[in-house]
């Protein structure tokens, strides 16, 4: 039986992989930024991710996320992934730098109310289900150009980019249609001129389709299991 992966060789692994897909559709290495996902992890194995240089870090709920903030917070970028609930805002807000789940108007108007209150921008990725599937969070692709322009109403969240989950293939190809449907996507919405800055970042790609994704166009990656392993590692 193999032993575990030390977190040096998974971060190693995981550039060889990120530079691969990069060379395989031409693209710049300095496109994509990896995302550590640390929600199942300590405050010391995301300290360790963060010794080995990688400063973005993403978690998916404010309760699991503040004893590592709270340790770590300035040392690190941090990425709030999950779904967001109104009423958890105001504990996100000044702390995460990147929301990758913006989803509806009211949860829009409360970061617009709590930036505002903090005087602060909010950097966020309006989350598409481009899959369909009924399990999934995120608005559906043609409710993208009217959600734009009611955010564009707002002075204090700027959406940077689009965000989507693919469903979990055995083959990472068949992931493939999602991932070029949301950087379509993207284009259309860029080629219709809806927001005051063309939108440049697509979130797209886990550890089991980041591949995929960074052919098809990621400029970021959310990454856990594959990078910062399990807490027994």
């Amino acid at each position: 039986m193999s032993l575990p992966l030390s977190l040096i060789e998974r971060i190693d692994q995981v550039e060889q992989q990120v530079s691969e897909a990069c060379r395989r559709s031409g693209r710049n290495r300095n496109e994509v930024n990896v995302i550590a996902v640390t929600k199942y992890v300590s405050v010391d194995k995301t300290a360790a991710v963060l010794d080995q240089g990688i400063r973005h870090i993403g978690e998916n709920r404010w309760q699991t996320a503040e004893e590592k903030w709270r340790a770590l917070g300035e040392r690190g970028i941090w990425h709030f992934i999950g779904h967001l609930q109104s009423n958890k805002v105001k504990d996100v807000i000044g702390r995460f730098q990147y929301i990758h789940s913006l989803d509806r108007l009211s949860l829009a108007k409360e970061l617009e109310k709590k930036a505002a209150a903090l005087n602060v921008q909010v950097s966020a990725f309006m989350q598409l289900n481009i899959s369909g599937e009924s399990t999934k969070h995120g608005l559906q692709p043609e409710q993208a150009v009217p959600f734009l322009q009611e955010i564009n109403r707002l002075k204090h969240v700027n959406v940077i980019g689009l965000m989507t989950m693919a469903p979990f293939e055995s083959s990472a190809e068949d992931t493939r249609p999602v991932f070029r449907g949301l950087r379509q996507l993207r284009d259309e919405l860029n080629n219709q001129a809806l927001t005051p800055e063309p939108i440049t970042e697509l979130s797209m790609g886990m550890s089991n389709d980041f591949e995929v994704a960074i052919e098809e166009g990621a400029t970021w990656v959310r990454l856990g299991s594959i990078l910062v392993g399990k807490e027994e590692d």
